[in-house]
């Protein structure tokens, strides 16, 4: 029985972390966020409504500065203030931000949001058994092995998640009569208006694909519908 302790503590800090989690983002959200009143971006989120047989999508404005997206666990879409900003001033258009919406959206429809919730828990909580087990066997370096495991994990979920979200959002963009077009050209820009682009690192360390890779699984998803 002592010899599973570990891992039952683990699997115990990961349902705690995931309830903590959960209300936290939901508390930071309902304290920083307004909905979003821009008329052409409205006029975006109707469209992709229309094409999802909605009332309507409503969108909000997270008051940070990083440029994002995000969907909540609870299913709210979120623009950061930082990447309405961008728009403003002329850096993205209101088919790229549709896109983003899209994409979000898509986060929401295929089960990410909560999905992810679950695995930030999970992965805390497996981190901590891979510690405590590891740094038995391996003083010193246990806990380094055990960040990078379950780094690699993290990153692979999230890339494919990406790749899903993507795809949904080529496809309601396309029934929305907005295109692929603005999903492409953003992605060309995401790196310069983040100015986190990551190229530093291998990509298989990244949360998300490398910009080439995405826009080339969206262009093979083109030539499949011929579009």
């Amino acid at each position: 029985m002592i010899k599973f302790t570990p891992i039952l503590l683990a699997l115990l800090y990961g349902i705690a972390m995931y309830r903590f989690s959960a209300w936290r983002t939901a508390q930071q959200l309902d304290q920083q966020s307004t909905e979003l009143m821009d008329p052409k971006l409205r006029e975006m989120s109707t469209r992709l409504a229309r094409a999802l047989d909605l009332e309507r999508v409503k969108v909000h404005i997270y008051e940070i500065d990083p440029v994002n997206g995000l969907a909540a666990p609870d299913g709210r879409i979120f623009i950061t203030r930082g990447f309405y900003r961008k728009f403003q001033n002329g850096e993205v258009t209101a088919e790229e931000l549709a896109s983003v919406i899209a994409h979000e959206l898509g986060h929401v429809a295929l089960g990410h949001s909560r999905r992810r919730m679950i695995d930030f828990s999970g992965q805390n909580a497996l981190r901590t058994a891979l510690v405590m087990v590891l740094s038995r066997f391996i003083p010193g370096v246990g806990g380094w092995i055990a960040n990078m495991l379950t780094t690699l994990l993290a990153a692979r979920l999230s890339r494919g998640d990406e790749y899903e979200a993507d795809e949904y959002a080529a496809a309601l963009l396309t029934k929305a009569g907005i295109g692929t077009g603005p999903q492409k050209s953003l992605f060309e820009k995401l790196q310069a208006l983040t100015a986190s682009g990551g190229n530093g690192a291998p990509a298989w360390l990244l949360s998300h694909p490398k910009t080439a890779e995405r826009i080339a699984a969206i262009e093979k998803l083109e030539a499949k519908w011929g579009t």
